[in-house]
């Protein structure tokens, strides 16, 4: 295997995993994880970061900015209560 397929198999495992994680709290009463579960999506120097539990994301920043806003999203929201089921 070449490391383009090894990348890209990698890429869609991601994608799989984060699609499967949204789905599972749709139907799990809609509770959050403690922590969110965010993800930096990057395009060329530029990224945005997503979080999957409150369906927002950043836009498009600087790359290192995208990862601190992740990474402070995820301690925000470490010890967050869940929010009510709709």
């Amino acid at each position: 295997m070449t490391k383009q397929e090894s990348e890209t198999r990698a890429a869609v495992a991601a994608v799989t995993l984060a699609a499967v994680h949204r789905r599972d709290h749709r139907h799990a009463g809609g509770a959050d994880c403690m922590p969110h579960c965010t993800q930096v999506v990057h395009l060329g120097q530029r990224a945005a970061m997503v979080c999957h539990d409150c369906a927002t994301d950043s836009g498009f920043v600087d790359s290192r900015a995208a990862e601190e806003l992740a990474r402070r999203h995820t301690e925000a929201t470490r010890g967050r209560e869940p929010r009510p089921a709709a």
